[in-house]
């Protein structure tokens, strides 16, 4: 079994390639936003680390937690996705027995979630208090739940992406981000490059859903077509550090209109996450 520690040190690193790599709209070394600065996230990412690994508590009671100690650290909500995609991979890690892979792991965990897990959850993200959470018609998450939190994510995954991953084995990760980023790797012999690929990737394909959940479709079209300008130059550069210029300039851009894909930095936190992890299991 990998170890609380071990498990808490490579989420502090994956937490830190994401802020190393250069994600237009989002916060990075490159570029703060969104009245964030890389000194949140960091401190989140210590604060949240002992709970989220902690073989002790259950899958509902890593994230709850997790996020009351982003509070306390922060103040604010900056990592409650990144916790919800990496609780359950932490999870599946700690429960993996021998030759298996996290991800078959990682289903077993999510078709064993329980009601207790989702009251868990639901008190965690009513603390956090997400941007655009609103109410909900079914299972809101002011109240008590009587559901799994699978079940409660099956009723959410049509408007929230981090949601979907819990109902489709973190399809998005391990058929389409892990991809791009071992190709990013392998290309440019550097995590956080290969951490933006992913970053441009998903935006250049799917909508982002800190994005609609506060201004709608507005702008879902005019993002793609950003990013996969960007992705198509990354994709050809033999050095990425070529495409600064553009990167600047359209992280410049999304910020004039207060726009943060947010969830798909939370999937490039859990993409290289499942790296470390499916690595360590090989």
């Amino acid at each position: 079994m990998i170890s609380h520690l071990q498990l808490a040190e490579l989420y502090i690193s994956a937490c830190e390639i994401e802020l190393q790599a250069f994600k237009p709209g989002n916060v990075s070394v490159y570029s703060a936003g969104h009245d964030m600065t890389v000194d949140d996230f960091r401190l989140s990412a210590a604060a949240s680390a002992p709970a989220i690994s902690n073989p002790g508590y259950s899958l509902g009671e890593k994230i709850y937690y997790a996020v009351q100690a982003t509070r306390e650290a922060v103040g604010c909500n900056t990592n409650l996705g990144i916790i919800l995609l990496c609780a359950p991979l932490f999870e599946a890690a700690q429960q993996a027995i021998a030759g298996q892979s996290i991800r078959a792991s990682l289903h077993n965990v999510l078709n064993h979630t329980t009601c207790e897990d989702a009251d868990w959850v639901f008190k965690a993200i009513a603390l956090a208090s997400p941007g655009g959470l609103g109410q909900a018609s079914e299972q809101d998450v002011h109240s008590a739940p009587s559901v799994t939190l699978t079940d409660a994510m099956k009723l959410a995954c049509a408007r929230d992406r981090i949601a979907l991953q819990y109902v489709t084995d973190f399809k998005d990760i391990y058929e389409l981000s892990i991809l791009s980023y071992n190709g990013g790797l392998t290309r440019w012999g550097s995590c956080y490059w290969a951490a933006a690929s992913v970053y441009t990737t998903l935006l250049a394909r799917y909508p982002d859903s800190h994005i609609e959940r506060k201004y709608g479709d507005r702008y879902t079209g005019w993002v793609a077509e950003k990013m996969a300008a960007i992705n198509s130059q990354l994709q050809g550069a033999t050095d990425p550090e070529d495409i600064l210029p553009l990167l600047y300039q359209v992280d410049k851009e999304l910020k004039a209109h207060h726009i943060n894909p947010g969830t798909t930095a939370d999937l490039t936190v859990a993409t290289v996450m499942a790296v470390f992890l499916e690595d360590l299991v090989k």
